[in-house]
């Protein structure tokens, strides 16, 4: 006797069942949710150490099986004060007297992350072609000292000195990049100890130059600081100077649009992908490994010299010093991580680190809560990213593909059975 097709349509499931029950799979197969979980877990573990930092919260401990509500009353305000300080110190302040002032917090945030946007697109383009850049520091070094020296010592119309300070910057990282690409296709020189050592000789040879008279040095200062950058070479403003949102913004956004098209779209991009999946693979398709390494960590450089240029078009202006790196190689690096290494991921990821730190001071301002929690929250992002199977543990959701093998198991005891 065979089956009808309501019977086999019944049993196998309708198909708009099965399209929702694919789309569903494929949420919870996907690194999004995973990511966004983990970034959940870090807030609620940081929430967890505000709670137990805050006075008020120790205090009523004390007492908290005569009045348990004391202590929960003072958690929440702890928790909720500090994380409702963070939103409106870096996305929008409800309490503002206008929309200008209230929109402010969030251009501050997106001024922070332009320069991670950049950088972190570098070192993720290495990622993706199986070689760690640690060397962010030494590379925007190089490119901040570069587009420096090309803002401050030139005279010449916006349109030409603007972008040609852009391109400085970006010849500065790729140059820093390149060495260690060159080193390790000619050498096998490991390139994370490489970009490591790079990082110092970057850092003290920019120390050298802003010491010495006629070179980065500001004329008539014993200060090792650079001469301010000419208004000519400063970024504009794109909504005016009351909203602080400049051109750099715009600049990122097109690196992200021209990596994901390297990416995913071009043959030198999957060459990048081949050798980072496998480079015994790509030697026998034909390509030149040595080859393509130099060149990815040429433009994983020139990605993170943006980062330089943009110090000091945008952030610093007024003469930088050998700290104008201000952290972001290393935090670009765990805006790789956080983007998984995809473009838009990364600006995404950048974005949520500029609303972190900018929203990281007001925290502190309003409720006296360290900095340094901001820092924690990024370090157990970081901790959860790296470990998916315990976000999906802790959330209880199934391992890729461990539903689709359940499924096809009990079919083949089915078909045996039959």
């Amino acid at each position: 006797m065979t089956d009808s097709a309501d019977d086999t349509e019944r049993r196998n499931g309708a198909p708009g069942t099965d399209r929702w029950h694919a789309a569903l799979q494929s949420i919870l197969n996907g690194s999004v949710l995973v990511t966004v979980l983990a970034v959940v877990l870090a807030l609620v573990a940081c929430g967890i150490l505000i709670a137990l930092t805050d006075e008020n919260v120790r205090a009523t401990a004390g007492y908290f099986f005569a009045r348990p509500a004391d202590m929960l009353q003072a958690i929440g305000t702890a928790v909720g004060g500090a994380y409702a300080s963070l939103f409106q110190g870096s996305v929008f302040n409800f309490g503002a007297d206008s929309f200008q002032q209230a929109i402010g917090p969030l251009t501050r945030s997106i001024d922070y992350a332009v320069p991670l946007v950049v950088a972190g697109l570098g070192i993720a383009l290495s990622f993706r072609a199986g070689l760690f850049n640690i060397g962010g520091q030494g590379q925007i070094l190089m490119g901040a000292a570069a587009a420096g020296w090309v803002g401050f010592s030139f005279d010449m119309p916006a349109a030409i000195h603007i972008p040609l300070t852009i391109v400085a910057g970006i010849v500065g990282g790729a140059v820093w990049g390149g060495i260690v690409g060159v080193l390790k296709a000619r050498t096998g020189a490991n390139e994370v100890v490489v970009t490591i050592m790079l990082n110092y000789v970057a850092l003290y040879l920019v120390s050298y130059l802003l010491r010495t008279p006629g070179l980065l040095q500001a004329s008539g200062s014993s200060n090792p600081i650079s001469p301010a950058t000419k208004d000519s070479a400063l970024l504009p403003q794109l909504f005016g100077v009351r909203y602080g949102v400049d051109a750099g913004f715009i600049v990122a956004i097109l690196a992200v649009v021209v990596v994901w098209w390297l990416v995913n779209k071009s043959s030198l991009g999957f060459r990048f992908r081949t050798i980072g999946e496998n480079p015994r693979a790509a030697r026998v398709a034909g390509m030149s490994v040595p080859a393509l390494t130099i060149w990815v960590m040429v433009i994983s450089g020139a990605l993170v010299g943006i980062a330089g240029a943009y110090q000091v078009q945008g952030a610093v202006t007024t003469g930088f010093t050998s700290g104008i790196d201000a952290g972001i190689g290393f935090d670009a690096i765990t805006v790789a991580l956080l983007g998984r290494s995809k473009p838009w991921g990364v600006f995404w990821a950048a974005i949520l680190f500029g609303v972190l730190k900018n929203g990281g001071y007001a925290m502190q301002a309003a409720n006296g809560i360290p900095i340094d929690i901001v820092g924690v929250i990024q370090a157990l992002i970081v901790l959860f990213i790296a470990a998916p199977p315990l976000v999906r543990a802790i959330f209880r959701i199934p391992q890729p593909g461990a539903r689709q093998r359940t499924k096809t198991s009990k079919n083949s005891k089915k078909a045996v059975a039959a």
